[in-house]
């Protein structure tokens, strides 16, 4: 099913953006772990709306209520089941969308695979607000992380042409990692921060949106997790990432920019520190062979300008086949970046614990 992942810890999401409610079963989690829901509630609480001036109107609380898997706080061995409800819906205004995609939208694909029978409202099933189950899914498996000595954050990268200062990716530590957590605004620059909440608002002002770049660090990962080929490190938190609505690319190490290196520069000699083995350089972002090194795991994530803007929008009227001028109403982020560092950090997670 394309709703699931994982075999040791298995992740199954449901629901619509605007259906009741939407929620996740992950099977695989070992009884007698005592949830520890202030951990959950927060990364909820980075991942929803709030109120900043770069988030959408839509306001819900997402709080996530759990309805088996759990006694006492205490988890029983079978499948954990979380809903969170959908509350602050207006299913109108997408009454006019039901024939006219929306340009950069899953709606005219999903209108042929599923011969018009989609849910249009919100997105559906292909709405960022999908990712609030991710979420709840990877703050469990965070705290199982936890407890293996595995620590996971991201920051945000670059919003437009303002970019942040990267990791430090030999260095990067886990006080630099929980400290973005705290942070309204994920920038390892505070002055860069600023810009970029300033370039979201200009956008937001010319009905225009902007995309970006979030870059992750995983700390602790046990030399060898992973398999090669199929099962690789990358592809597996690659394939994560890729269930969040609108990335478009991913890079691990030094990526793309590696492509165009000699192996002289891009190749990472190995060195001792203290009686462990590592490498001067992390080109290869922790991953060589599809299995971890030990070096810290780093990986950015591509996402696309939010496609829902206030410009008219050229499109075409599915029952007529005529062109139409399109014009979005609702409620939208003008950039989906700042709300989806948590996400990519629990997509992250999520791999890894099936992995490790």
């Amino acid at each position: 099913m394309s709703n699931s992942y994982g075999e040791k810890f298995k992740i199954t999401i449901f629901g619509q953006s605007h259906a009741d409610a939407i929620g996740v079963v992950i099977e695989g989690i070992p009884a007698g772990i005592t949830l520890d829901m202030l951990l959950i509630s927060k990364m909820m609480a980075r991942r929803a709306t709030g109120n900043a001036p770069f988030a959408t109107a839509r306001k819900e609380d997402d709080l996530p209520e759990i309805v088996s898997g759990v006694v006492d706080g205490v988890t029983c061995g079978a499948p954990l089941c979380a809903i969170i409800r959908n509350k602050d819906t207006r299913s109108g205004d997408y009454d006019a969308l039901r024939s006219v995609p929306r340009p950069s939208h899953a709606d005219f694909a999903a209108y042929c695979k599923y011969g018009g029978k989609n849910d249009v409202r919100g997105g559906g099933s292909f709405s960022g607000r999908m990712t609030a189950p991710l979420a709840f899914a990877g703050a469990v498996a965070m705290q199982l992380l936890r407890e293996k000595g595995v620590t996971i954050g991201a920051h945000i990268a670059q919003i437009g042409t303002v970019v942040d200062d990267p990791f430090d990716p030999v260095n990067v530590d886990a006080a630099t990692l929980n400290a973005l957590k705290g942070k309204r605004f994920c920038t390892l620059n505070d002055n860069t921060g600023a810009e970029m909440q300033a370039a979201i608002a200009a956008a937001k002002q010319d009905g225009d949106s902007l995309g970006g770049v979030i870059e992750c660090a995983a700390l602790g990962v046990p030399v060898g997790t992973g398999d090669p080929m199929f099962g690789g490190i990358e592809n597996e938190i690659a394939r994560c990432v890729f269930a969040i609505p609108a990335v478009k690319g991913i890079e691990f190490g030094s990526g793309f920019a590696g492509s165009s290196l000699r192996g002289s520069e891009n190749n990472d000699p190995f060195c001792l520190k203290g009686d462990v083995i590592r490498t001067e350089t992390n080109n290869h972002g922790g991953s060589l062979g599809g299995l971890a090194s030990g070096m810290p795991v780093v990986f950015r994530a591509a996402f696309k300008p939010t496609p829902s803007i206030a410009k008219p929008q050229r499109s075409v009227d599915l029952l007529t086949k005529k062109p139409v001028t399109l014009e979005i109403s609702g409620r939208h982020d003008p950039c989906v970046v700042p709300r989806a560092v948590p996400c990519i950090e629990a997509a992250c997670a999520i791999a890894l614990v099936n992995l490790i």
